[in-house]
């Protein structure tokens, strides 16, 4: 906690009624869509120490990393992959461990997989999480027959070969998997498709991936790369929406805004701080271009816009191999994360999906592992505190913010708002300036009656990290400093900082 904003910087707000850095928030009245849970969702590959030595440990599913996830109510989990999905022949990971193949990784490291977590293994780890599977399906190697199997298998309730296997395997119920993804950029390591080859191979897949009884599936199109809108255009113009619950969209946040080298995750300037969050909230504009372009061949938003793949991708670790994708998680990284999940709650009209990438040991992680430790990162406390919007009815914002003024691209304020079925109203606030406290004045005439209590995320510096050694540097604090008058809601947000305000 930042000791800026403690009884000094309290003690001036109240007595001068303010400060000159001041944003005003507008809530609007009319209750608007369900913003879908599935937004909050994470992505597990086979890539480094995700699988291995993060969610599963010395052939166990840990139970450490399960807990967390389910404190957090994660509402589904993507596997394989990403581009290992385009690689995956799911008859490797079912049967009898000891007798599973060794098949090589060829995208992450040239590393053997020994497949002795597979489709059982993630099934029963969605069980104890308590999260949908989301399944990416193999078209860059694979087959429609495969992948009709693969959903059979899963799937179908009856007698037939491929469900008597799943009993012998241990699960004679069908596991009723409903979100399927069609392939994974296949674009670049999915098959290097242009869209148009894809779109047809599509037509050609979808066409034998059936619904079973209880298990209806939902199709999601391996949609574009960040800004290529001419990928969305071709899907949207070939594929029928009634042919598919949704598009995904990828979109990383390079600190240095390019591939190589990405930036460190921990050491960095103000400069180079600001200008990952002008990166950061292109994530704004992509969404608005791709929705345009939806708008025109779905005008009633039928079909899904599921962002699949996002988050903040640094330069790994030193010493660490760079194929597995080890990087530390920062303040910064939360606040991106903040704002991100902000966008998408903004945009529940169109979103209906998101998985960062990726949940344990890779990219931004919400999870560090180190043998039998276990650390919560700042982007895991960002998730906790927003949970309380899944499936929650957005509460349209109109904001005016002041200026970052180190970058004047960047409005300092962030925020989105929603009402839960109890009529509890939550409102998500990030202040982005790393030096100036800014007062936030919310006119709430829903607060008649309301009380008010917040929590915090928040510390000194924006390159401050959680460790092994510390792991309680960057939490969830209780926070205070707000007040109501004359049905105004009036909150002081400290540098560096998201709060979440609970209306009663």
């Amino acid at each position: 906690m930042k000791k800026r904003y403690f009884f000094g910087l309290l003690l001036f707000w109240f007595s001068t009624g303010g400060f000159a850095q001041t944003a005003t928030l507008k809530i609007s009245d009319t209750v608007g869509t369900v913003i879908d849970k599935n937004i909050y969702g994470q992505f597990a590959e086979h890539l480094g120490r995700n699988i291995y030595d993060g969610f599963y440990h010395k052939g166990k599913i840990r139970m450490d990393v399960v807990e967390a996830l389910r404190k957090i109510k994660m509402p589904n989990l993507r596997w394989p992959g990403g581009c290992f999905a385009d690689q995956y022949h799911w008859r490797d990971g079912i049967g009898e461990v000891s007798k599973r193949p060794n098949t090589v990784n060829t995208t992450w490291g040239m590393m053997t997989e020994d497949n002795s977590f597979g489709t059982k293994e993630f099934m029963w780890l969605c069980h104890l999480i308590g999260c949908e599977p989301y399944i990416a399906g193999n078209v860059g190697t694979g087959s429609p027959e495969e992948m009709k199997d693969w959903i059979e298998y899963l799937n179908f309730c009856g007698k037939s070969s491929l469900s008597d296997l799943r009993a012998a395997n241990g699960h004679a119920l069908p596991y009723g998997v409903s979100l399927w993804g069609v392939g994974n950029e296949s674009w670049g390591c999915g098959g290097n498709m242009t869209p148009e080859y894809y779109a047809n191979l599509y037509h050609h897949f979808a066409a034998f991936c059936p619904d079973y009884p209880n298990a209806p599936l939902k199709k999601i199109v391996s949609g574009a790369d960040a800004d290529d809108y001419h990928w969305t255009e071709v899907m949207m113009k070939q594929i029928p929406a009634n042919e598919m619950y949704g598009i995904s969209l990828h979109y990383y946040t390079y600190p240095t805004g390019k591939w190589n080298p990405r930036g460190s995750a921990t050491s960095f300037t103000e400069a180079e701080y600001a200008h990952t969050l002008t990166e950061a909230l292109k994530m704004e504009t992509i969404v608005n271009k791709h929705s345009a372009i939806m708008d025109k061949y779905d005008p009633q938003r039928k079909v899904a816009l599921i962002v699949d793949e996002w988050g903040v991708w640094n330069d790994v670790e030193p010493g660490t191999n760079p194929k597995f994708m080890y990087q530390q998680n920062s303040l910064r990284d939360a606040l991106i994360a903040a704002i991100t999940l902000n966008i998408f709650n903004n945009h529940a009209d169109r979103i209906k999906g998101a998985n960062l990438a990726q949940a344990v040991n890779v990219i931004q992680s919400l999870i560090l592992t180190k043998g039998d430790k276990m650390l919560l990162t700042p982007t895991y406390y960002v998730f906790d505190l927003y949970q309380v919007h899944q499936d929650a009815k957005l509460l349209p914002v109109q904001l005016s913010s002041p200026k970052y003024k180190v970058e004047d691209r960047v409005n300092s304020i962030n925020a989105s708002a929603s009402q839960d079925k109890d009529g509890v109203i939550h409102i998500s606030l990030v202040n982005l300036d790393a030096h100036q406290s800014i007062s936030v004045k919310t006119g709430l005439p829903l607060l008649v009656r309301g009380t008010v209590s917040a929590e915090i995320l928040t510390s000194e510096h924006f390159t401050d990290i959680n460790t092994f050694e510390q792991p309680d540097k960057i939490k969830i604090q209780p926070f205070s400093h707000f007040k109501i008058n004359n049905n105004q809601l009036r909150t002081e947000l400290p540098p560096l900082s998201v709060v979440l305000l609970t209306i009663k």
